[in-house]
C-alpha cells in the first residue's frame, strides 16, 4: 500500500489534467488499431525497418559518427517523403475502415431478412451442383463498400440469384464463366468481372488465380467471397483477407448468415473455422 501511495502521490505532484488522461487514451487507442492495421502486411516488417534506422540513428549521434548519423538522417527525409507511396494499400484500408462506422453506413440498397434467405437458399442450392461437377466458381457478395469499380469490369446481369442462373453461367462453356460473379442484395449485378489478386507472399502455391482473387477483393472491401475449386470441389470463404477452406454446406451456410445477413453485426469469427491458407 505504501508503494501504491507513493505512485498517487507521484501523479498528483505532476498536475495531470483529465485532459491528459483522455489524450493520452486516445492516442494509444489510435496507436492500437495501427498496429492492428498493418499486423501481418508488408508494412508490418517496413515500420520494423524504419524502427532499426531510427535508433541507428540516435546510437551513432550519441556516439559521434558524423558520417553515419548525416547519411541516415539523409535515409529518413526520403523514407518519410515514400511512406504515403509506400503504405498506400494500407492507408486505403485505414480509411474504408473509418468509412464504414455506422454514421456513414451505406443506404443507396436495402434488403430484407425474407430476401436474403431466399437468397440463401437458392446460393446453397447451387453450390453442391457446381462441387458435383467440379465446375470452379467464384462468387462475391458485396456488403456496405461498394464494388463499382468490379462490377464494370464484367457484364451487367441484373437478374435476380437462382440456382439455375448461377450454374449457367459458371458453366464451362458459357462466355460468362471465367470471372466472379457479383451480388448485392438478391440480385446478381454482373459475371465475369476482373477482381484484384492478393500479394500475400505466405499464400500457399497451391491456391490458383481464383483463391487468389477471392482474397484480393477481401483486401480491397469488406465483400465476402466463395470459391469453388474446379480441381478438388473444396468449397472456401474469404473475409478480410482471411481464407477459411474444407467447408460443407452447413458451415457455409453459418458463416453467411453471421457476416451477410440483414442487421446482423460483423462478430462472427472467421478463425473458428480456419484450417489454414
Amino acid at each position: 500500500m505504501a508503494i501504491l501511495d507513493r505512485i498517487i502521490a507521484a501523479i498528483l505532484q505532476l498536475n495531470v489534467e483529465w485532459r491528459d488522461v483522455v489524450d493520452i487514451i486516445i492516442m494509444a487507442y489510435v496507436f492500437y488499431r495501427i498496429i492492428l492495421i498493418i499486423r501481418g502486411t508488408r508494412a508490418e516488417q517496413l515500420v520494423k525497418g524504419l524502427i532499426v534506422l531510427l535508433i541507428a540513428m540516435v546510437i551513432s549521434d550519441q556516439v559521434g559518427f558524423d558520417a553515419l548519423n548525416w547519411t541516415l538522417r539523409q535515409a529518413m527525409t526520403v523514407g518519410l517523403i515514400a511512406i504515403p507511396i509506400v503504405f498506400q494499400p494500407e492507408l486505403r484500408r485505414a480509411l474504408e475502415h473509418l468509412g464504414r462506422g455506422k454514421i456513414f453506413k451505406s443506404t443507396y440498397w436495402s434488403w430484407s431478412t425474407q430476401d436474403f434467405e431466399k437468397m440463401l437458399d437458392e446460393l446453397t442450392k447451387a453450390i453442391p451442383v457446381l462441387v458435383k461437377k467440379r465446375i470452379g466458381a467464384l462468387i462475391v457478395m458485396e456488403r456496405s463498400t461498394g464494388l463499382k469499380e468490379w462490377v464494370e469490369t464484367g457484364i451487367a446481369v441484373n437478374g435476380v440469384v437462382t440456382a439455375e442462373l448461377l450454374v449457367n453461367i459458371f458453366f464451362p462453356r458459357s462466355p460468362l464463366h471465367d470471372g466472379a460473379v457479383i451480388i448485392r442484395g438478391d440480385q446478381i449485378v454482373a459475371a465475369g468481372c476482373y477482381l484484384p489478386l492478393t500479394e500475400d507472399p505466405g499464400l500457399s502455391k497451391e491456391l490458383g488465380t481464383r483463391h487468389r482473387a477471392g482474397i484480393g477483393i477481401t483486401e480491397n472491401s469488406d465483400a465476402v467471397a466463395i470459391i469453388i475449386s474446379e480441381e478438388t470441389g473444396i468449397i472456401s470463404v474469404a473475409h478480410d483477407g482471411v481464407l477459411t477452406r474444407y467447408l460443407d454446406e452447413k458451415k457455409l451456410r453459418r458463416i453467411l448468415i453471421d457476416l451477410c445477413k440483414p442487421g446482423r453485426s460483423d462478430s462472427f469469427n472467421l478463425w473458428s473455422w480456419r484450417n489454414g491458407k
